[in-house]
């Protein structure tokens, strides 16, 4: 598979952004023992940028895991925000509330255990930002849920859209995943009520401004 960052480039990258924390560290060093896919300190530092960047308090995130991403989104909407979870194991969520309890951001956290989809379907109401990271063949079914409940000027955020290049012609495994990220992304980027823009750090993220 191609390499979409330069090894180097994400190593310098990394660099520059630690900023020490240990929480994030703690958490970072179990996605590598667990082999745990977390978006990591890049991705994670460009989810919180991406929040600031609209005021954004209200945060939905279909996949969580044990709380990665959250920890980002939960720093950034602030005292005042909120950060809707979902995730299916228990396990996950109790790591999750340990870490979070640790970072001071737990208060501004709802987990909800069921199917992500379905979580927002049920909880309803507008956002600001609707993060996606489910199982990749549900992606496509993800893009008019996100509009139907982003408010104007919400952004709409999408991890692994680049999945480690298997969207190149000639590198597809033709799985229903790989099959899923390439529909998903046709799909996003036809959307007229979407502007969108995709960023290559990591496994590729796709940020889309619900016009």
């Amino acid at each position: 598979m191609p390499e979409i960052v330069n090894p180097r480039i994400e190593d310098y990258l990394r660099r520059l952004y630690d900023d020490g924390d240990p929480v994030r560290l703690e958490m970072e060093e179990m996605g590598r023992q667990r082999k745990f896919p977390i978006v990591g300190p890049l991705v994670g530092r460009y989810l919180q940028v991406l929040t600031r960047s609209i005021r954004a308090r209200r945060v939905f995130e279909l996949g969580s895991g044990y709380g990665y991403s959250a920890l980002h989104f939960a720093r950034a909407v602030g005292e005042a925000g909120v950060v809707h979870c979902t995730e299916l194991s228990e396990d996950n969520i109790r790591l999750a509330e340990g870490f979070l309890t640790a970072a001071g951001v737990w208060s501004r956290i709802t987990y909800h255990r069921e199917e992500a989809t379905a979580a927002l379907r049920k909880t309803g109401g507008m956002w600001d930002i609707i993060y996606n990271d489910i199982d990749k063949d549900g992606y496509p079914d993800t893009v008019d849920l996100a509009y139907a409940h982003l408010r104007p000027g919400g952004l709409f955020i999408s991890d692994n859209v680049l999945w480690s290049g298997r969207v190149l012609e000639g590198e597809s495994d033709g799985s229903p995943a790989t099959r899923g990220i390439q529909e998903f992304t046709r799909r996003l980027f036809a959307h007229k009520g979407f502007l969108t823009t995709l960023n290559p750090t990591r496994d590729g993220v796709s940020a889309s401004l619900r016009l």
